[in-house]
């Protein structure tokens, strides 16, 4: 089968591709090749013949047909995204560049490319968007959201994300191309790009640096290792009612300041110079419109298409974490020092 990834050298993006590849899948992965993304991040995925590199933007109309016309792809991952709440605090209007427009102008591509194809193909073509709980805006202590929830973001990123999720389902049900939504938890694992919160905390730790924790860092947060996104994202793409929207998460809830301490634990396990890590901690000022809590019931994933997450959380945030220790020549590759400063607190003009 012919995939496109787009947002491929990216986090999530790369994990996927890479577990596409590696079970012999042919990948084009669509990549603008901004701040957050790195060809590093695909060097396993070029050691293969069935991979392709496009460095295109999504909103690029006349790039993403050439792309459609030359790879004829059966299946499209839609992951290219900015991502970064507080990039999106100081600066909007790249976030509703690529996630609206860049999302619209791939549907557009999209259903131009599927309705020439054979019957046959048509029907089993699919295009998956992949979106974030962030769109559902905040719960309160109890609850957990749902496919069925309401759509209240609070911050430019989630709005510009659920503009998208309105757009996918729009094109959907307007024209019939046959799309599916996943939303899901925060991600953690290999290859996060360090200004998000545990290579961040991993790095400065190793560096003796200030622990920066908004607030008083009792923000919650569901965590997901990036190989269990992946996985369900691959039985969405294979399995999924058309039309149909999943949320992805594991079910681990936890604290900010509870999970930077448990990274600070882990240093100090791995890598004793310095510890005790936690004496870092620092607190500071909170992001402005932070959500309190964000909780996923994934139940829905796991009743239709069976899915379960393989990776034990405390297992997998020390392998992320030692991950981290062993790769510092990919931080220092793909991310200057600068990338780990502070933004977000909507001073920018």
């Amino acid at each position: 089968m012919s995939v496109l990834v787009t947002g491929g050298a990216g986090f999530i993006g790369s994990a996927l591709v890479r577990g596409l590849i590696r079970d012999g899948e042919r990948v084009v992965t669509v990549d603008k090749l901004t701040y957050a993304g790195s060809r590093l991040n695909l060097a396993e995925a070029d050691r293969a013949n069935t991979h392709s590199f496009v460095q295109a933007d999504i909103a690029d109309a006349a790039a993403m047909a050439a792309v459609f016309r030359e790879h004829r792809p059966q299946l499209v991952m839609h992951l290219a995204a900015e991502s970064h709440v507080d990039r999106s605090i100081d600066g909007p209007m790249p976030f509703v560049q690529t996630n609206v427009i860049g999302t619209a102008t791939m549907l557009e591509a999209a259903t131009a490319h599927w309705r020439k194809l054979p019957e046959s193909e048509r029907e089993a073509f699919r295009f998956l968007h992949v979106s974030t709980d962030e769109v559902y805006g905040e719960l309160d202590q109890t609850g957990l959201f749902t496919e069925a929830s309401p759509y209240r973001p609070n911050s430019p990123y989630s709005a510009s994300k659920a503009s998208a999720d309105h757009i996918v389902r729009a094109w959907g049900r307007t024209y019939g191309l046959p799309v599916l939504i996943t939303n899901c938890s925060n991600n953690y694992g290999p290859y996060q790009f360090p200004e998000k919160l545990i290579p961040l905390i991993a790095l400065n730790g190793l560096d003796g640096k200030k622990l920066p924790v908004y607030g008083q860092g009792l923000q919650v947060r569901d965590w997901l290792h990036v190989d269990d996104h992946v996985s369900a994202l691959r039985l969405v793409a294979a399995k999924g009612g058309l039309g149909e929207t999943y949320l992805v998460g594991s079910r681990n809830e936890r604290r900010n300041i509870d999970l930077v301490r448990q990274v600070c634990a882990i240093l100090d396990k791995l890598h004793p110079v310095g510890a005790p890590h936690d004496r870092l901690i620092s607190f500071v000022t909170d992001r402005p419109g932070h959500d309190a809590r964000y909780a996923i019931d994934p139940s829905k994933l796991e009743r239709e298409l069976g899915w379960r997450p393989a990776i034990a959380f405390d297992a997998g945030l020390e392998a992320t974490v030692a991950w981290y220790l062993k790769h510092r020549d990919w931080c220092a590759a793909v991310a200057p020092a600068t990338a780990r400063d502070r933004i977000g607190l909507a001073t920018a003009s």
